[in-house]
């Protein structure tokens, strides 16, 4: 094997809620260099500044790690549905709205309802459509760009670049792969939001800092991806019917899909990421059920005396508060919680059931919409360490479970850009 083999030829940088992180990947994938620069404080989660700040940071950790003479590629991924507004000297406003911030402006919300097609996942006071209609509306924003679009753009990024993975949920239509002509009837001044393009395609050539770091003129910006779908790419996860179940505060399912799936009423929606659709779910139960009904300091002790091979079979639902998305989509569903069992110990088992099934429910639920058959499973987040419940779960799922090659973000936007430069290479 070459030496060669081991040079880093893509980089990628993750804007998240901790901070950002900067991954380099040889040609085979393999991580060559990883760098985390946390934000100071919660504020910084919300400044602008404080991104560039922190991925400037996490880019400079990396440079001292290895060579950069080697990159052919660079993206960003954000959270997805983080915008914000900027001024005619394309300089941020101050004007944020993070992708759990709700608009402000109930009107709005009403007025995209009014105009919306039926499928769109641009609906709802959460959408990413409805901070950019408010945010362009205040004084000084002439133009509106998503978190991921902001760092690229101080990278050196020529113009404001989006991709179709952060742009879906503000309104961004995939088949047309275009702005759709109804946001204007919603509010939205098209001429404010960003270009979009592919995620991994070729943006512009490198420009700015990153050449003072040793990048050649030679490589690329690529169009970068949403956090959510970067963190899929980085398992390895990468053929039709393989899937990752993120075990976080919520329990979240993606699955790689030939055909696209929407149904809104489950919300459930796909993203274009090269090859394949990443169709996905969201249940509300997950750790934050586990966190408020059992708390965290006793969470080793239970999982040692919890029997995953003898089922209680109590049918527990767990959930903190009524209301469900996926795979039930009710918000009024009530959680199941009893009876409950005499100990603890039980009472933890019984929930992670409960768990196992919803999830094994999800991955039913999108096969019932049309997805391919599940073929592998790959896992995430906190609950991922759990011995028990990963035994309940492979019992259930009965499919192969893979090891994740990679939980970081930026390592899956960095792959996002080696499946260009292998499209190019090939």
């Amino acid at each position: 094997m070459s030496s060669l083999t081991h040079n880093a030829v893509a980089l990628g940088i993750d804007i998240g809620t901790s901070g950002a992180r900067a991954a380099a990947i040889d040609r085979s994938g393999n991580t060559v260099a990883f760098a985390a620069a946390p934000f100071g404080s919660q504020l910084e989660q919300r400044e602008p500044a404080s991104w560039w700040s922190r991925a400037k940071q996490a880019i400079e950790d990396v440079a001292h790690q290895i060579d950069l003479n080697s990159i052919e590629g660079i993206a960003v991924d954000g959270t997805s549905g983080t915008v914000l507004a900027l001024d005619k000297n394309d300089v941020p406003t101050g004007d944020v709205l993070m992708y759990n911030d709700p608009c402000p402006d109930a009107a709005v919300v009403a007025r995209i309802s009014d105009c919306a097609p039926a499928g769109t996942t641009a609906v709802g006071a959460n959408s990413g459509l409805a901070r950019a209609i408010y945010l362009a509306s205040l004084p000084n924003a002439e133009a509106i760009v998503h978190q991921a679009d902001w760092i690229l753009m101080k990278l050196g990024c020529l113009g404001r670049v989006s991709d179709e993975n952060n742009a879906l949920k503000t309104g961004f239509d995939l088949g047309s792969e275009t702005w759709p002509a109804w946001l204007e009837a919603a509010g939205m001044d098209i001429s404010k939001l960003p270009t979009v393009r592919r995620a991994g395609a070729k943006v512009s050539p490198i420009a700015g800092h990153l050449l003072e770091l040793g990048v050649p003129r030679s490589a690329w910006f690529h169009a970068g991806t949403t956090d959510g779908c970067a963190s899929f790419l980085a398992t390895g996860a990468s053929d039709i019917g393989d899937a990752v179940t993120a075990l976080g505060s919520t329990i979240v399912l993606k699955l790689a899909s030939d055909t696209p799936i929407n149904a809104p009423e489950y919300g459930v929606y796909s993203h274009r990421v090269g090859s394949f659709w990443l169709v996905g779910g969201a249940s509300n139960s997950g750790g934050n059920v586990v966190r408020a009904l059992i708390g965290d300091d006793r969470l080793n002790e239970l999982t040692e005396m919890v029997d995953p091979h003898r089922p209680l079979g109590l049918d527990f639902y767990p959930l903190v508060r009524p209301g469900e998305r996926f795979p039930i989509n009710d918000p009024a569903y009530l959680p199941r919680l009893t009876p409950r069992p005499a100990d603890d110990a039980s009472f933890f088992q019984a929930i992670l059931e409960g768990m196992t099934e919803i999830e094994r429910l999800g991955y039913q639920r999108l096969r019932e919409l049309g997805s391919p058959e599940l073929r592998s499973l790959r896992t995430v987040g906190g609950g991922a360490r759990n011995p028990a419940w990963a035994t309940m779960r492979s019992n259930a799922m009965r499919v192969r479970t893979e090891p994740a090659r990679s939980v970081e973000a930026a390592v899956g936007t960095a792959a996002l850009v080696l499946t260009r430069l292998d499209n190019h290479h090939a």
